[in-house]
């Protein structure tokens, strides 16, 4: 039996009806009663939004002044970095095709309180301290699933699946990293905790002759890190040096050491990879889990269940000079306005066209993680290919705490709030001085009553603060914003947006109009690294 949405969505008057022109215009209730669930548009073979990459984020209204936009779009004039997306120019304007003139991210136009409040502390605490993790595999085995499948064992217990230097505890090569999220979508006052993992290929895990090792691993593991931030040495969890075979400190003998010089490739089994500023090798593999934002006896963590599973692997290595050429196609796209396009490759998930694949999971309406749709993965596309702030298709990796102290499961506990390198000033502070706000739609009004005063943030209320203290939620709102995105898991209306609102957010665009969207002042354009110095900040 067809369900009543999907019916809906299969007459071509009501498609016409459901035309992203007249979301935002049409009777909300009416509306919410009758669009179809992700599922639905993949059984009907139909696509919602053909601009899925540009997330919710994109259309705050930026009134001339506020500019949270520029920590994902750069131009890399220099060519300092292996990204050529040259996409600066989206800090002072909407310049989308004309599909995505429209937001069509409707969920952010729905008022969920009602919802919010039918949902009890006790319910909410009860369904994020259960964990949807640990049957994920078997499921996904009996079904004959052709993707990547979960190895990882006890990954739904957070810090305590790894040891205390961020090795996993089953033995499977995943090591955890202690890095500084993102602004702002990824800080939990915002509705979510997260976690990243990397996996190096076994060549780089094993001695010359094949014996697997966690010395050698370590170290190529440290030789990534310098590679990504221009380092000539880092500190590194003790290694052995015989188990390696390498002087790895410059020391002239063998020993146990806690420092790594730079070399020219990696060591072990991976002896004949060359080490490439800011780019992974082949076979790298990263694990995110995008997590409730849990609270235990007042305080904030990071709880069993995930909202998301997202994994990546890089198929395939790319020269600068294809990277370059490829981020030139892109551009031209772009500028013939072109809708994006993707490679599905089924289950395995989909090729970012950059040599990266892409895969996720995300809950169903019981909460169980299924396999994204093809539309949901798209949506992923956005901050894993076509922006200019990241590197080698990724965000948290570059922002690692430096050495030995990075190498653990992520704890925002104590950790400073560092500048952007070439930056002076914390980058939090700095964020909420240029978006005006605690997210980019300046909805947050807990941020606001934080570390704001008379309408400015105020970097002196924020001194010396740790990035625990200065993006975490109160108890209060964080369970609020758990409810929110609650029923976006019964409503399974992702396609619609994932954002964890109650109420419409105010400073946010529902149609941009070219002829009067106000477009940025050039004293409010802003260059941007996002690697952090945490040399400024830590002893």
């Amino acid at each position: 039996m067809i369900r009543p949405a999907l019916a809906l969505l299969l007459s071509s008057a009501a498609t016409a009806a459901l035309a992203a022109e007249d979301l935002t215009t049409m009777d909300t209730a009416g509306y919410m009663a009758t669009r179809p669930a992700s599922l639905d548009m993949t059984l009907a073979g139909r696509r919602y939004n053909a601009e899925a990459p540009v997330p919710p984020q994109c259309y705050t209204r930026i009134e001339g002044h506020f500019n949270p936009c520029y920590v994902c779009h750069q131009s890399n004039t220099d060519g300092a970095r292996p990204n050529f997306m040259q996409d600066g120019d989206l800090q002072e304007a909407y310049n989308f095709s004309e599909a995505g003139m429209t937001n069509h991210w409707v969920n952010l136009f729905v008022d969920r309180s009602a919802e919010v409040a039918g949902i009890s502390d006790a319910e909410i605490l009860d369904w994020i301290n259960t964990e949807n993790y640990s049957d994920l595999p078997a499921r996904l085995e009996r079904q004959d699933f052709g993707g990547w499948i979960p190895d990882l064992d006890g990954y739904h217990t957070g810090v305590a699946a790894f040891d205390g230097t961020g090795f996993a505890r089953d033995g499977s090569g995943w090591v955890a990293f202690n890095y500084k999220p993102q602004p702002s979508t990824f800080w939990p006052t915002n509705g979510s905790t997260d976690d990243v993992l990397i996996r190096l290929p076994a060549a780089f895990r094993t001695t010359a002759e094949g014996v697997e090792s966690r010395d050698v691993y370590m170290a190529n593991l440290a030789l990534l890190e310098i590679a990504f931030q221009d380092f000539e040495q880092v500190d590194l969890p003790p290694v052995n040096e015989v188990a390696v075979g390498t002087d790895l400190d410059g020391d002239g003998h063998l020993g146990r050491t806690t420092l790594i010089l730079r070399r020219d490739s990696y060591l072990g089994g991976a002896s004949d990879r060359p080490l490439q500023r800011m780019m992974y090798p082949a076979g790298t593999e990263f694990l995110h889990s995008v997590r409730y934002v849990g609270v235990e006896d007042g305080a904030i963590t990071t709880p069993p269940r995930m909202k998301e599973l997202r994994y990546m692997v890089k198929s395939t290595d790319l020269t600068i000079p294809q990277l370059r050429s490829r981020y030139g196609n892109e551009l031209q796209e772009k500028l013939d306005e072109n809708l994006p396009r993707y490679v599905s490759l089924g289950d395995r998930g989909m090729d970012n066209g950059f040599g990266w694949t892409l895969q996720a999971f995300i809950e169903d309406a019981d909460g169980a993680l299924r396999p994204q749709t093809r539309e949901e993965t798209f949506f992923c596309r956005g901050c894993h290919t076509t922006v200019g702030g990241n590197i080698d298709q990724t965000w948290a990796f570059p922002r690692k705490v430096r050495g030995a102290a990075g190498w653990g499961y992520i704890d925002l506990h104590g950790m400073p709030d560092a500048p952007n390198r070439g930056g002076t000033g914390g980058e939090i502070a700095l964020y909420l001085a240029r978006a005006g706000g605690g997210d980019e739609f300046r909805s947050n009004m807990e941020m606001i009553e934080n570390w704001f005063a008379d309408g400015k943030a105020d970097a002196a209320r924020m001194a010396d603060k740790d990035v625990a203290t200065l993006i975490s939620p109160t108890p209060e709102r964080a369970l609020m914003l758990d409810k929110a995105y609650r029923v976006l898991v019964a409503e399974q209306s992702f396609l619609f947006g994932r954002d964890a609102t109650v109420t419409p957010p105010v400073n946010v665009h529902a149609e941009i109009d070219e002829a009067t969207a106000p477009t940025l002042l050039p004293e409010y354009r802003f260059a941007h690294d996002i690697r952090l110095d945490w040399d400024a900040v830590l002893d």
